[in-house]
């Protein structure tokens, strides 16, 4: 969403109408289609959906690392007010790290198992601020994201490390270079409950200290109620609903992101386990051409509009965006429409 007026924003990551195309031998797919992105200066910001989604590809796009036959397409893309659009590759080179920086998923997978840790975080540095390449700076780095013995740490290998150091010193490498804006991609999917708790508590401690901006990429609704501002719910590669967290966890706009909140795990009155709500069908196939509402042939509500309209994302009450048909009444809230029966289209949940 524009902001009002149409005036420019201070956003430290502005990313406007952004469209990815793949070619295959059946059909051109378009796994990211539209999408719209602000992050400010200290703000979290957390994109959820299911797998298939898009959140990780737009994640991909805006590091420039997009597959090679893909092809981007943007309105806008900016970092600080500088356009990151038609970068070649030696400029991409010198901002990936330094400026943007990103935590994978999968530590055991994204640091190189040949190497030793320090010597990995020397490349880092060595490219960006070779005088800072030193063992005291990454040692430094190694203890403020609370890894014991840190010197000692630098001459071990991946594998030596449990997945809690593996993730923390993943994490203490995309900060070596101070950047602006930090991607997390699924940061704590692969750990347990108690180290999840430590890396997030982490995550906003640096950020609140440093001032970065941070991009946050989960499908765990209990990580972003724990740490994001603001949530970004997407769809079949749409941006589906915005809001600030509050708002999108306890009053979702559009069905989908309504449907993600039924399936969180609650209890009951009496202490019991209240039934799991789920989302019937999947994900469409992200093929370029789209008619109408992607999340219809799922939604209990859709109605013939929405499988023929075309659905934007459009302004709603409390600084909110939602792309659904389905009308809003004025305190931000959808009307009684929404818990009446609908025509149900073949296939979607009852």
């Amino acid at each position: 969403m524009e902001p009002p007026g149409g005036a420019r924003t201070s956003a430290l990551l502005e990313l406007r109408n952004l469209t990815l195309d793949i070619p295959t031998d059946g059909a051109m797919l378009r796994p990211v289609r539209g999408v719209d992105l602000t992050v400010e200066p200290g703000e979290t910001v957390a994109i959820v959906g299911e797998s298939g989604c898009g959140k990780s590809l737009t994640a991909l796009a805006l590091m420039g690392l997009v597959p090679r036959n893909a092809r981007l397409a943007a309105d806008r893309l900016t970092l600080a007010g500088q356009s990151l659009l038609g970068l070649r590759t030696r400029e991409w080179n010198a901002i990936r790290g330094r400026r943007i920086a990103m935590i994978f998923q999968d530590p055991m997978t994204a640091f190189d198992p040949c190497f030793r840790i320090g010597n990995q975080m020397a490349e880092v540095l060595r490219r960006h601020r070779p005088a800072s390449a030193t063992p005291e700076r990454m040692a430094a780095m190694l203890a403020r994201v609370g890894i014991p013995s840190p010197r000692e740490r630098l001459h071990q290998y991946p594998h030596e490390l449990s997945g809690g150091l593996r993730q923390r010193a993943m994490i203490a490498m995309a900060l070596l270079c101070e950047p602006e804006l930090v991607i997390a991609d699924e940061p704590t999917t692969a750990l347990d409950a108690t180290i999840q708790a430590q890396i997030l508590r982490l995550l906003a401690d640096i950020q609140n200290e440093a001032g970065i901006g941070l991009l946050l990429i989960t499908h765990d609704l209990g990580v972003v109620a724990g740490i994001a501002d603001r949530v970004v719910v997407m769809y079949a590669g749409e941006v589906v609903e915005t809001g600030t967290t509050d708002q999108v966890l306890a009053s979702p706009l559009h069905p989908y992101a309504e449907g993600l909140m039924r399936s969180i795990p609650a209890r009951g009155k009496a202490g019991r386990r209240e039934p799991l709500g789920c989302i019937a069908g999947t994900v469409p196939r992200p093929i370029a051409e789209r008619v109408g509402c992607g999340f219809a042939p799922r939604c209990p509500y859709a109605q013939a509009a929405c499988t023929t309209d075309a659905v934007a994302l459009r302004p709603a009450p409390l600084a909110r965006a939602v792309r659904c048909l389905l009308p809003l009444d004025g305190s931000g809230r959808a009307p009684d429409v929404w818990t009446r029966p609908a025509a149900v289209p073949p296939g979607a949940a009852a």
